[in-house]
């Protein structure tokens, strides 16, 4: 299968990811995400989560604050 293929087959899901602000390399922290809430609903502090995560997954406190923002935005799809 070409790349092609595979945007062409998924077009519509990737045109409503960009719509939402979705960005390419979202997937990618989807477990950090997860980590975040179980953190979270285990009360532990958002700073400490920050620190912990960005540790753990090897990216900046800035980066892991970014993903946090953008993954709990809640997305409102525009009726046609």
């Amino acid at each position: 299968m070409t790349l092609f293929e595979i945007l062409n087959l998924n077009k519509e899901l990737l045109e409503l990811l960009a719509e939402m602000g979705s960005k390419p390399d979202d997937y990618k922290y989807i477990s950090l995400y997860k980590e975040y809430e179980k953190m979270r609903n285990t009360g532990d502090k958002v700073t400490y989560c920050v620190t912990v995560l960005s540790a753990r997954h090897g990216v900046c406190e800035r980066k892991v604050y970014e993903i946090i923002g953008r993954f709990k935005k809640k997305c409102m799809h525009h009726a046609v």
